[in-house]
């Protein structure tokens, strides 16, 4: 069992936590990073599976997203754009295969025409209320107590294109079905992308990938803190006493498997569900309590399927493809760079995901890829290398991608979900505003939730820890 004494004790070595530590150490503070899994990476994971290289958890970045950007060049990590060249493919709702090119689906006049007005709405809202602080908004509680799936169907009658419209939220970013989560909170991840127009452009928001994967922010990271981060380690308590007086800073005993680290603040880098998991002495307020019940993570599998070629390239596809109806409602070319085979990566959502997983593992992949088939033709089933990432089977994350609230929890807690409880901050990309739900997101809380804490320690004198 090691002891250690820090200012600071980070619980959880994805990038938000790691970003954190890194910028707490250049401002000459002592940390230590206490990390459950036997890896650093959080919901970012680049492994090697039958030989081939997979981004089992988040891989894109947008041209939006300059604090992920900046920390990629500060670590000297390249990236490369998506291959996204030739036609993409549409399956209507009857199951029709249509090829197109554009940024719009190939829908009747009527269809397009109402996705349009959708869109319109949505950016205008977006616009309007921004990713900040979207619970203080006049429209906020209007928004936040009806669905989006009602929402949608509020403003159109058109069956198609609110589906289509709420896959890009729903079944695309939450993954959780439509019906489960408020307007206001498809407004904030379509604002804390930009735009919504943003979110329905997947050569905006699915621009391009780390050479190498993503994962090395997080390992490059840690190999500069070096042994202060601690593998295997969850945290079991966190045992803290408030400040005695005007000067003076608070007392941290954080208890883990492996190490006991005594320390003047903590940061909890780990999505919200998994707040519960550490048992705090004193017990967290009852808002703090309150407000994390309503927080929940979606379910997605991610689907990776290696193949000889990219054999869609040949027949003049990109690779990518949309069916809001579909079982794999979005499909992308995937391939690594320089890599001579072609990976298509797809997606299954919430209940869907829900359906597949009732059956055994052999029928799920024979309906998956039957349907990424769908897409791009017969030879999609011969995949060479196939393999499902299910985060919401893993221990330390029960879910992905992020969390959101359920139906009225946004504009209820949202005011409250970054409010430290003395020496207890929060730092997740399911927190954050610009970048929510991404690696940038968690870059941002990061930063922002080190810089916090600077200051904080600078208001009161240094405390020694025993």
């Amino acid at each position: 069992m090691l002891n250690l004494d820090r200012d600071v004790v980070i619980v959880g070595a994805g990038p938000s936590g790691l970003t954190a530590a890194r910028e707490l150490k250049k401002a000459g503070l002592s940390v230590a990073v206490l990390e459950a899994r036997d890896r650093v990476g959080g919901r970012t994971w680049t492994d090697t599976i039958d030989g081939a290289m997979l981004e089992i958890g988040g891989q894109w970045v947008s041209p939006d997203q300059s604090a992920l950007m900046g920390l990629l060049d500060e670590l000297g990590l390249k990236m490369y754009s998506r291959y996204r060249d030739g036609e993409s493919v549409y399956l209507a709702p009857d199951g029709h295969r249509t090829r197109y090119t554009g940024a719009s689906f190939p829908v009747s006049e009527t269809t397009a025409a109402e996705m349009d007005k959708l869109t319109a709405i949505l950016d205008g809202l977006a616009a309007e209320i921004g990713p900040e602080e979207p619970w203080a908004h006049p429209k906020a509680r209007e928004l936040d107590t009806i669905s989006f799936h009602h929402w949608l169907r509020q403003n159109s009658t058109d069956e198609e294109a609110c589906n289509n419209i709420g896959l890009f939220i729903a079944g695309g970013m939450l993954t959780k079905p439509a019906h489960a989560f408020s307007a206001l909170q498809a407004v904030l991840m379509a604002a804390s992308a930009g735009s919504f127009s943003n979110l329905t452009d997947e050569d905006f928001i699915l621009d391009k990938r780390v050479i190498g994967g993503m994962q090395q922010v997080s390992l490059l990271i840690a190999a500069e803190l070096g042994d202060d981060v601690v593998l295997n380690s969850p945290v079991r308590t966190i045992n803290w006493e408030p400040a005695r007086g005007e000067g003076e800073g608070h007392r941290v005993t954080v208890e883990s498997e492996c190490a006991i680290v005594n320390a003047r603040f903590v940061i909890m880098a780990v999505p919200p569900n998994l707040y519960s998991r550490v048992s705090f002495n004193p017990p967290l307020p009852r808002r703090q309590h309150q407000m994390h019940q309503h927080q929940s993570l979606g379910l997605v599998i991610k689907v990776h399927a290696v193949y000889s070629t990219p054999f869609w390239r040949e027949d003049g596809l990109s690779g990518t493809g949309f069916g809001a109806d579909a079982l794999v409602q979005e499909v992308y070319d995937n391939t690594n760079h320089g890599d001579t085979r072609g990976t298509l990566v797809g997606f299954v959502s919430d209940e869907k995901a829900d359906a597949v997983f009732e059956l055994s593992a052999e029928e799920r992949k024979k309906a998956i890829l039957e349907s990424i088939a769908n897409f791009l033709g017969e030879r999609a089933l011969d995949a060479e290398v196939y393999y499902e990432s299910d985060w919401g089977s893993e221990e330390w994350t029960r879910g992905a991608y992020a969390a959101s609230y359920d139906l009225g929890g946004l504009h209820r807690y949202g005011k409250d979900q970054h409010a430290n409880v003395g020496p207890i901050y929060w730092s997740s990309s399911d927190l954050a505003a610009e970048g929510y739900q991404h690696v940038d997101g968690a870059v941002r809380m990061g930063l922002g939730t080190a810089a916090r804490i600077v200051t904080a320690n600078n208001r009161v004198a240094t405390v020694p820890v025993s």
